[in-house]
């Protein structure tokens, strides 16, 4: 009698939703202060992704300058809605040197459950683009989830 034989279990057999999960899990979430911190680093640690929250490491006050190279040591994925990150050539340096890997989401006015929302739902692309990915690594997210990448 022939034995038969078992496909094997490769990473590729895995499916797209298990690969985004393992990247998520793999990343930590660096939320800048304008973020907040309870509901979008709630939300986000509820869809599986491991969150810091600025106040819990650096005072309100700390110029992005010197927070901004602490996160790129730690190796943290930046999620931020101040836009001067890309244009102010001190903080954009800084970025650059920190060799970080970061989001700047675009959308103005939106509240803490809008955003929270929109990041969740963005939570799996962000993941494919930087998971593995050495920075700088710069991308705007807009209100309707579009991903344009900036660095």
């Amino acid at each position: 009698m022939a034995s038969r034989r078992r496909p094997s279990k490769t990473p590729s057999d895995a499916s797209p939703a298990r690969r985004d999960a393992g990247r998520i899990g793999s990343l930590t979430f660096f939320l800048d202060y304008q973020i907040g911190r309870y509901v979008v680093a709630e939300a986000l640690r509820a869809a599986g992704a491991h969150v810091e929250v600025h106040i819990d490491h650096f005072p309100q006050a700390t110029p992005d300058t010197e927070w901004i190279p602490e996160i790129g040591r730690r190796g943290w994925v930046l999620i931020t809605k101040d836009q001067n990150i890309r244009r102010n050539p001190l903080e954009r340096a800084a970025y650059e040197a920190a060799k970080l890997c970061g989001f700047v989401v675009t959308g103005k006015d939106m509240g803490g459950p809008e955003l929270a929302e929109l990041l969740v739902r963005c939570l799996p692309g962000m993941a494919r683009r930087v998971a593995g990915r050495s920075g700088p690594l710069l991308f705007t997210i807009s209100r309707r989830g579009v991903f344009t990448k900036l660095l």
